[in-house]
């Protein structure tokens, strides 16, 4: 994330998921894959979108800014390789007290996450339900690399409130409930995904190892 008025490129992110430049951008990057199934194609491209969101989004409100995330107000320069290659905010945002990962997420949501996963799912086909897991992904990622409480026992998880909780901190449904969980297999504990990414559908990319949603793959 930088500044738009800094970002070489950027165009209106509005505009561009909703308009044609996302179908085109995502028609480029799954040329890389030849004749991959496009629903895989796209899931592994949101994987690069919501990483390059969250990630600096949490750390951020870890280090009590709140930077602007509406997504009308932001924009997006896209790399040579058709992949998203940095977010454009119109200011640095602001200060804010440190908050639980339920309310730091819940503008996210509603701000930028709900309207993207609802465009996903109508200009790629991909079920609301595996772009959701693709973001919980790297929210876990995020909070769980930035936390610095005691640990709890032998499984810590600091993130593990924003997927056992059903709703969000304006009473909405929570979207991440149940996208993560825990498991304990072979004396270890594995953080697994409820459902699979795609990624075993394109040639050539390597599987996510115990995090994967199907058993068999895992290994892989």
């Amino acid at each position: 994330m930088m500044l738009s008025s800094d970002l070489d490129g950027a165009v209106p992110l509005g505009d561009f998921l909703a308009g044609d430049g996302f179908s085109q951008t995502l028609d480029r990057y799954a040329a890389v894959h030849g004749s991959a199934d496009r629903r895989a194609v796209a899931s592994f491209w949101s994987l690069y979108y919501f990483s390059a969101l969250t990630i600096p989004y949490v750390v951020a409100r870890r280090a009590e800014i709140t930077p602007p995330i509406a997504l009308d107000e932001m924009t997006i320069a896209i790399g040579e390789d058709g992949l998203p290659r940095a977010f454009g905010l119109p200011h640095e945002g602001d200060w804010s007290e440190s908050k639980d990962l339920v309310d730091v997420i819940t503008p996210l949501v509603d701000c930028h996450l709900a309207r993207v996963v609802a465009l996903f799912k109508e200009k790629t086909g991909i079920a609301p339900k595996l772009a959701w897991n693709n973001a919980a992904v790297y929210i876990d990622y995020a909070f769980n690399a930035t936390d610095r409480s005691p640990a709890e026992g032998d499984d810590h998880w600091p993130s593990r409130q924003l997927f056992d909780c059903p709703q969000l901190a304006n009473g909405s449904r929570n979207p991440f409930h149940g996208c993560l969980r825990h498991e304990m297999e072979y004396g270890a504990v594995h953080c697994r995904r409820k459902v699979c990414c795609l990624r075993y559908m394109l040639p050539g990319i390597p599987g996510c190892g115990e995090l994967c949603a199907l058993p068999e793959l895992r290994k892989q």
